[in-house]
């Protein structure tokens, strides 16, 4: 019990760290004005919506056995959770330079705020349309809520993974920010956001199901759909590279809490 209590205890106050951490980020990025905060749910909403309605417009929802508000909702949805988070790792530390002052505040505490936030703003986000969109008819429920919930685990893991990664990796080089906006931009139309795996040529399922990310949101849309659709996933592929990925991830994590100089 003895060697329990200093580790509980470290863990509570790497908590109150983030959790202040969180607080001051949304501040800093929302600001008091306006509708303040929820940005942080209205953004991400805003971005399936305005997909949903594009996609409407477009005449897709003739074309397809599948509701389009449920195909946007569940694939872009997706592409928040690994796109973003990365995107606000990378540079994270530079902002946060004269909190390293403090002995407690570590590099994994910054990135692991902005991870959180992120989580939660997609999570609410998805929540909130989810429900709205089936209150007014648009989508049927989830026919498995479970592998919904699964595969939305899954993918929030791959991304904090990733963004952990790269997080870590820019703290060693710059260039890690140039190459990564060309290269999300790159992985978006393959992230299987637009398709289904099952819509593609055998000879090119095997290809596209290398991505990870792929796999969460087939599953995923299998809790969604059910019967409707033939999903093709590996979920111990999936968890393999999420975890190959974090300790990865941590590794250079912890390199870098070496090297950072407060200012």
């Amino acid at each position: 019990m003895s060697n329990a209590t200093p580790f509980i205890r470290s863990l509570q106050i790497h908590f109150r760290i983030i959790g202040a951490l969180l607080m001051r980020e949304v501040l800093t990025r929302y600001g008091r004005h306006n509708i303040g905060f929820l940005w942080l749910f209205f953004e991400p909403m805003s971005f399936t919506l305005g997909v949903t309605a594009l996609w409407s417009l477009a005449g897709a929802h003739q074309t397809s056995t599948i509701p389009i508000a449920a195909f946007a909702l569940t694939g872009y949805s997706s592409v928040l959770l690994w796109r973003n988070m990365p995107a606000r790792c990378i540079k994270a530390i530079e902002p946060n330079l004269a909190l390293m002052y403090h002995r407690n505040v570590k590099v994994i505490d910054v990135f692991a705020s902005r991870i959180v936030l992120e989580i939660a703003g997609v999570s609410a986000s998805f929540i909130t349309l989810g429900i709205v969109f089936t209150a007014i008819g648009w989508i049927e429920p989830p026919e498995d809520i479970l592998k919904v919930i699964f595969g939305f685990i899954m993918l929030a893991w791959f991304g904090a993974s990733f963004a952990l990664l790269l997080g870590a990796l820019n703290e060693r080089s710059e260039i890690v920010e140039k190459l990564w906006h060309p290269m999300s931009y790159l992985l978006f139309p393959l992230s299987g956001a637009a398709f289904m795996v099952d819509w593609l040529p055998t000879a090119g399922q095997k290809y596209i199901l290398l991505l990870p990310m792929v796999h969460g949101v087939e599953i995923l849309r299998e809790g969604y759909f059910g019967s409707a659709i033939h999903p093709h996933y590996d979920m111990a592929y999936m968890a393999i590279v999420n975890l190959c990925l974090l300790l990865l991830a941590l590794s250079q994590v912890r390199v870098v809490s070496h090297t950072v100089m407060p200012e």
